[in-house]
């Protein structure tokens, strides 16, 4: 287990690497300025001469990408052309809100997702499964902005007092928490639908309804815990872009969070912010990806004889 953790975290960290080349690339593409973004766009060509060579900004592309992941490797993500703040700052204020909203929603989809695709399973070819699979598919297919869109539209028509967006308290939770929600909580129904169905044909299920017990408690004590592990890696990546920012999501409730913030510095520009906030998703997903192999191993023991194999 010790070689698998050791080689997740070398891999991890060259995904970073990876990660931090490839965007500091697309920001040469980008058509902007970082001087003309600091002084304006009315500034001499002496001051913004001054501030290329303050930044380095005339310096070697190799020697340029050389500062940027020093610093980055330090927790120094640079400094916002828009706002003259700092990067690694503007996150950690930011991480909080999406933190919240990404917890929020997590915990309804699994939840929601567990019952609709468990109640699914237990009625297997009648008119509940059919009506939950019908339910499911329309909650994957709805796109998450129109959705947001209609609960803002439908809630302010007939609940005045209820807040509409910002991060003001639990209310203001509710709108993008189901937002986030209601869509993974069908992707997951059918997943779990789907595994507690082969569940139900394997032997070991066979031999426990053959001793009499119940098919809730077969389900529940046998066939769920198997018929889990699939969830388990799904709701882990899902985890990992909720806590990256939901740039959708946030910019429509004007949630004060990581995604809202990635929005803004690609409207403006603001490409430290926007180099910042992707690898800080990355370092999220490859994070949260090497703890879920952590559980999937600890929840199934094929898997670490397996590695240790």
């Amino acid at each position: 287990m010790l070689a698998y953790l050791v080689r997740r975290i070398v891999f991890g960290a060259a995904v970073l690497v990876g990660t931090s080349v490839i965007t500091f690339a697309i920001a040469f593409v980008v058509p902007a300025d970082p001087a003309v973004a600091m002084a304006g766009a009315k500034a001499d060509p002496q001051t913004l001469a001054s501030i290329r060579s303050e930044m380095g900004l005339d310096q070697p592309l190799y020697v340029q990408y050389a500062r940027y992941f020093d610093r980055a490797i330090h927790g120094d993500l640079g400094r916002s052309y828009i706002r003259r703040e700092s990067v690694t700052r503007l996150i950690a204020d930011r991480f909080p809100a999406t933190a919240v909203l990404a917890g929020a929603a997590m915990a309804l989809s699994v939840m929601l997702g567990i019952a609709m695709g468990a109640i699914a399973a237990a009625y297997r070819g009648r008119a509940a499964d059919n009506i939950l699979l019908v339910i499911s598919l329309a909650l994957v297919s709805i796109p998450v902005f129109w959705l947001g869109t209609m609960l803002l539209i439908a809630v302010a028509a007939t609940i005045r007092s209820f807040p509409l967006g910002g991060y003001s308290g639990a209310t203001s939770l509710v709108l993008p928490t189901l937002t986030l929600a209601l869509g993974s909580a069908g992707y997951y129904s059918r997943v779990l639908h789907t595994s507690l169905c082969d569940a139900f044909d394997q032997d070991y299920v066979r031999t426990a309804r053959g001793k009499g017990l119940s098919r809730v408690r077969v389900m529940l004590k046998h066939a769920m815990a198997n018929a889990l592990l699939p969830l388990v890696t799904l709701a882990g990546l899902d985890l990992a872009g909720l806590l990256s920012g939901v740039v959708l999501t946030e910019t429509v409730f004007n949630w004060p969070g990581i995604g809202r913030l990635a929005a803004e510095a690609i409207f403006n520009l603001d490409i430290p912010v926007i180099m910042g906030t992707v690898l800080f998703s990355a370092l999220l997903i490859v994070v949260v990806n090497l703890l879920v192999d952590l559980l999937y191993a600890w929840l199934d023991p094929r898997i670490r004889l397996a590695e240790t194999g």
